[in-house]
């Protein structure tokens, strides 16, 4: 296979009769690394609490393991954002294709070795090494797919890339269902499922077998290395030449402030749904469990052996369907993601990127601080969580079409990777943010009433995003930016 370059195919055409075979090789080897990535990220978000509370020996509700549960997605986020600075520079030195090849390594081998973990430390520096790899994938796919696929159809791919990563998400809500049937049969050891989880993770190496010997740079990152135009020096002379130039310096402020602004909307406030629903299910189910049980607990004097025993019997109740409601929550919320980011793409398309960001911060303002506000029955996470869902990442399939859009060949892989890993950070600092309000500002309250008020707290940073559209260039119907 070569290597055509991202060129107009004739007018008229259905944006996928302009692909060759090889523009499907290049979408689906992307689309793939980044599906495996969106893996294993909610295969850490449905894992998380279960593989801390057994590795702290407390109980999933227990605000110690709810705390730092915060603390480590902070860890793998801070992983990210180093991966994907650093990943991003090195991809437009070295070429996208291969360093893609590397990330997608990085985080298969971390991920695995999570299995292993022995205590909340092991598994949270594992945590942070696999963020490293797994922040480099989205710029460098994103370049890829950019730079190779005709600009008839680079809108339309890289809206796929994003609407298709949530096959990954799905796939991973799947692998907890799965894990939680062995545990029910006790094919594997109750409380241990999340390892077994962690190791599918090992599974993205396959791809790289497969594909590392057909998959090309793009021309247009050919002919600049052979023009001599590619950055060179150390590590952060991409960022320098950024910094440099006045459009790319404001191209990558107001990137970065509209990236982070979904980034932190998701991992910061989204990413906690699961455990307000952990609270909210659990007064649910237990309202509706046995009468016995419920009159035994309330029965007996608290902390007793009789009270114990109760809380035991009540917890071993729930717990199957506590889980059930929760894994379908999850799948509900990313089909409404998958259907919001088809719909952003279309909006994207329709009325510019600058309108379809306004309209997507607003509508995942309103909405995110609503399902934190009302959510309290698995019947309300089955209609809110889809919402929620594609209110908070409609926008990320802009992310995929614009930020590319903002910088030229020989940065565009630092310039995307900086602007969308760069809130990895944000994200971080807002999670060890949300931890503090959940436990300092909010913790007096009744649980799950200090889940609700951070989170609804948190709801403010999209308004960031909404001022930094205002000051973004619009490229809709532009070609890529060169020098």
């Amino acid at each position: 296979m070569t290597a055509p370059s991202s060129v107009n195919a004739p007018a008229g055409l259905p944006w996928w009769k302009e692909l060759t075979l090889y523009h499907w090789f290049v979408f689906l080897v992307a689309s793939a690394a980044w599906f495996f990535d969106c893996l294993d990220q909610r295969i850490f978000s449905l894992a998380r609490v279960p593989a801390l509370a057994s590795l702290m020996e407390k109980p999933p509700s227990d605000v110690d393991v709810q705390a730092f549960g915060k603390v480590v997605t902070a860890w793998f986020l801070i992983g990210w954002g180093i991966g994907g600075l650093v990943f991003g520079s090195l991809g437009d030195r070295y070429g996208r294709a291969r360093m893609l090849t590397l990330t997608i390594l990085i985080y298969s081998f971390f991920t695995g070795i999570s299995y292993f973990s022995h205590n909340e430390i092991d598994f949270a520096i594992c945590r942070f090494l696999t963020g490293l790899g797994v922040g480099g994938v989205f710029g460098l796919a994103v370049a890829l797919i950019a730079e190779t696929v005709p600009a008839g159809a680079r809108v339309q791919c890289l809206g796929l890339l994003q609407v298709l990563s949530t096959v990954g998400n799905v796939s991973a809500v799947a692998v907890k269902m799965a894990v939680d049937k062995l545990q029910a049969s006790q094919v594997i050891v109750p409380g241990e499922g999340w390892r077994w989880m962690f190791l599918v993770g090992v599974l993205p190496a396959c791809l790289v077998l497969l594909t590392r010997k057909k998959l090309r740079e793009p021309d247009s990152w050919l002919k600049l290395r052979v023009e001599g135009r590619l950055p060179q020096g150390h590590l952060l002379t991409p960022y320098f030449n950024l910094l440099a130039d006045r459009r790319w310096r404001k191209n990558l402020v107001v990137g970065t402030l509209i990236a982070s602004t979904g980034v932190v909307g998701l991992w910061a406030i989204g990413e906690y749904a699961v455990d307000l629903q952990s609270a909210v299910f659990k007064t649910h189910f237990e309202s509706l469990a046995e009468p016995s049980l419920v009159a035994k607990l309330q029965a007996a004097a608290p902390q007793s052996e009789a009270w114990v025993a109760a809380r035991k019997a009540l917890d071993a109740a729930t717990k199957l369907p506590i889980e059930e409601a929760k894994n379908w929550a999850y799948l509900l919320n990313m089909l409404g993601a998958a259907v919001g980011m088809w719909l952003f793409t279309k909006l994207v398309q329709a009325v510019g990127r600058r309108l379809a960001f306004l309209v997507g911060f607003a509508a995942a303002m309103v909405v995110t601080f609503l399902v934190y506000w009302k959510m309290s029955t698995p019947m309300d996470a089955y209609w809110m969580m889809p919402l929620m869902g594609a209110a908070q990442l409609g926008p990320f399939a802009g992310f995929a079409i614009y930020l590319p859009e903002l910088f030229p060949g020989r940065l565009r892989s630092t310039g995307t990777s900086f602007c969308y890993n760069l809130g990895r950070f944000a994200a971080a600092a807002g999670s060890f943010y949300s931890a503090k309000l959940t436990q300092d500002v909010f913790g007096g309250y009744e649980k799950p009433l200090p889940y609700r008020y951070s989170a609804m707290a948190m709801c403010s940073i999209f308004l960031v995003g909404m001022i930094a559209v205002l000051f973004a260039p619009e490229t809709k119907d532009k070609p890529l930016p060169e020098d």
